[in-house]
């Protein structure tokens, strides 16, 4: 089958950002990132917060969750992405939890919107099931059950 929106170029974006760290009790930190997208996982995004010679902490989830946290509060459990609120101006804000706390993350939305319109040009929304291996998806949920 011919994928219509496929590119031999550009099949994953990656972009540096910095992210600004908020915890509860601590002083606010900025830390280097990553923003990362590929077309084998057409529907996530990855954030990757801290160096790799220091190790990195990734949060996994969706990239609609990512856009449309831009215009509107979106998100329940884990993640929770916001407009700007109380925080850097012009920033995305992003709370992340985990059993060992949580955390608020500001991102400029330049940034953010620029990587969103990237990963786009990678696969429109609305066209990540064309991309979907589902081959790999079932073989990696059978793993897990073994």
């Amino acid at each position: 089958m011919t994928q219509p929106f496929h590119s031999a170029a550009e099949t994953s974006v990656t972009d540096e950002v910095v992210v600004h760290v908020v915890v509860a009790d601590e002083p606010p930190v900025s830390l280097p990132a990553e923003l990362r997208y590929d077309r084998s996982d057409p529907y996530a995004v990855c954030l990757s917060i801290g160096m790799t010679s220091t190790g990195t902490v990734d949060w996994v989830f969706a990239r609609s969750l990512l856009s449309q946290g831009l215009s509107r509060p979106t998100g329940v459990g884990d993640i929770l992405v916001t407009p700007r609120h109380g925080g850097p101006r012009h920033a995305v804000r992003i709370v992340v939890r985990s059993p060992a706390g949580a955390a608020v993350l500001y991102i400029a939305v330049s940034a953010v919107t620029a990587f969103l319109e990237r990963t786009r040009t990678v696969v429109p929304p609305g066209a990540e099931g064309l991309f979907l291996d589902l081959d790999r998806v079932l073989a990696e949920l059978l793993a897990d059950d073994a």
